[in-house]
């Protein structure tokens, strides 16, 4: 075991910009939302009135979670954890895999493998890092808001939760890499896990009980298949329950004793799930580089526009749901209020009917799944020139500006398969309701309006891989995390306009106004499509980057 700590020091030296940008996201959207609810939200009456409205409102607890009274700390972590354990999961899973399954493709693992440190000592080094981060990120959270004066229990608590959830989905992350052949489907699998996760929350406190009361819920049972439901249920300020964690530590050691069983057992670069035989001859399809760029994209593609076509039409199928809301005499009494609260994450601007604001509100977050659709696969360019895969295509007669030009093509068409997918969910899930025309129109153009800010974030990804590909991963995710928060959620945490105005998701139309001004869709655009000209250029001017 001399080998171990080498090993270890080994990750944390190759990760360190990653690890630095996923530490600074954590504590500046902990320092930025403590400080927008103290001057949104900083009177009890206000929070009190926010709450009972939150829980007339499906959609918000969908996103949220379950508000557990009005204690400023208590509505703090209502309002941000379901979003941070998600950012959690996947920068877990995504380590976990980087340092597994992507060093077997390499053939890193078999140099590795070939000294005294084995098989197994690389497996326990990659789980010792990914438990470091998230504990040291944990610390750091619950440090944030004890400066901010939380009592010292809750705020051990509250920074265990979340470390606790980011240590279950690295154990998730482990066993996909043993499951999958390649780190791209082991990425995927875990990806779909880790959303999933964050679903099953959002659908067990949209349907969670109400406490008697009227200002505290009860996650429903599906929140208690999911490791984000667990860390919620912590309720670090209130119930102050610590057992979830044991729930969150013990799915952690069941997989990793599960990978290293089979980490002992498989032939190195096999997976459980063997790829199947492939064809004799190549088609004609992979003669170029975009056909080359397809089918290396292809499953995470197909995966990412289904996830975008059950979102839509779940979406649809819950909007009788917010009519029937909007007809009961609960809602009746705060229309206003309940109207506001729709239009602070549907964006600034937004104005029309409940309905319509709730649409255009959760197609937003569609927005954000095709961006990061998008992202993922421009990002695919900077694992292939890392990995030395690219160097051999371009010893091919293929320019660089065909290579790359490639993946923004395959991205920009996965950003527009979601969003049309997404839409033709939302109109299956949408028969049967009253008005379905009208819905299907607004439906229709809140799509569209979702397509150039997340064209335009693929954009800046782009350019950022071209100036500084070493750096282009972490600072890609910061990009799109950073679009998201400000853009989709700063609304609801009362971020002001100058810091929302920051993310192409501010600027997309009101699709709810009586007249729709498409002059800021038209502008982003064309502002993409210069980035990605741009970006192209740039390219060919430096050398290629190679090793992560």
């Amino acid at each position: 075991m001399s080998t171990f700590p080498t090993l270890l020091w080994l990750r944390f030296r190759r990760d360190r910009v990653q690890i630095a940008v996923w530490i600074l996201l954590f504590v500046v959207l902990e320092v930025i939302a403590h400080a927008a609810v103290t001057e949104t939200y900083g009177d009890e009456a206000e929070r009190e009135g926010v709450i009972r409205l939150v829980i007339l409102t499906p959609a918000i607890l969908m996103l949220r979670g379950t508000p557990q009274g009005t204690q400023p700390d208590a509505f703090q972590y209502f309002l941000l954890f379901g979003f941070l354990g998600l950012m959690a999961g996947l920068m877990s899973t995504f380590l976990a895999v980087r340092h597994s399954r992507a060093d077997e493709e390499s053939g890193r693992s078999e140099l590795i493998g070939s000294t005294e440190a084995g098989r197994i000592t690389p497996l326990l080094a990659t789980t010792s890092e990914g438990v470091i981060l998230n504990v040291v990120i944990g610390a750091l959270v619950g440090g944030v808001a004890l400066a901010y004066g939380a009592e010292p229990l809750g705020a051990l608590l509250h920074g265990a939760a979340l470390a606790a959830v980011g240590i279950a989905y690295l154990g998730v992350g482990l066993a996909c890499a043993q499951i999958m052949r390649t780190s791209r489907g082991a990425n995927g699998l875990a990806s779909a896990i880790v959303t999933l996760g964050y679903l099953l929350r959002a659908f067990g406190d949209a349907t969670g009980t109400v406490q008697p009361d009227g200002l505290s819920m009860e996650a429903g049972w599906a929140s208690w298949l999911s490791p984000i439901g667990w860390g919620q249920a912590v309720a670090p300020y209130t119930h102050q329950n610590a057992w979830p964690l044991l729930l969150c530590l013990g799915l952690a050691g069941v997989l990793l004793a599960v990978s290293i069983a089979l980490q002992s057992s498989r032939d190195l670069d096999s997976g459980i799930i063997p790829e199947r035989s492939g064809r004799l001859h190549a088609p004609r399809t992979l003669a170029g580089p975009l056909g080359l760029a397809w089918r290396l994209l292809r499953n995470p593609v197909i995966g990412w526009v289904v996830g975008g076509a059950l979102f839509g039409a779940f979406l649809g199928a819950v909007g009788q749901s917010v009519i029937d809301l909007i007809d009961s005499p609960e809602a009746q009494q705060v229309a206003g209020a309940v109207s506001q609260t729709l239009a602070a994450l549907t964006g600034p601007g937004a104005e029309g009917t409940m309905i319509d604001l709730f649409t255009t509100g959760l197609f937003a977050l569609v927005g954000a799944l095709a961006a990061i659709a998008g992202v993922q696969a421009v990002m695919h360019a900077r694992q292939d020139e890392a990995g030395g895969t690219a160097e051999i295509v371009l010893a091919a007669p293929v320019s660089r500006l065909r290579w790359f030009g490639s993946y923004l093509v395959v991205g920009a068409a996965t950003v527009a398969a979601v969003l049309v997918f997404a839409v033709a969910g939302a109109v299956l899930g949408l028969i049967g309701s009253p008005d379905v025309g009208d819905r299907v129109s607004i439906v229709a153009q809140a799509g569209l309006a979702q397509l150039p800010a997340a064209l335009l974030i693929v954009a800046v990804v782009a350019l950022v891989f071209a100036i500084v590909p070493r750096l282009s991963i972490g600072l890609g995710w910061a990009v799109v995390l950073a679009a998201v928060v400000f853009g989709q959620l700063g609304g609801l945490f009362g971020f002001p306009d100058w810091l929302r105005d920051v993310s192409p998701f501010t600027h997309t139309p009101v699709v709810t106004a009586a007249e729709v001004d498409w002059t800021a869709a038209w502008a982003m655009l064309a502002i993409a499509v210069a980035g990605g000209a741009l970006s192209l250029v740039l390219l060919r001017r430096r050398d290629l980057a190679l090793g992560g």
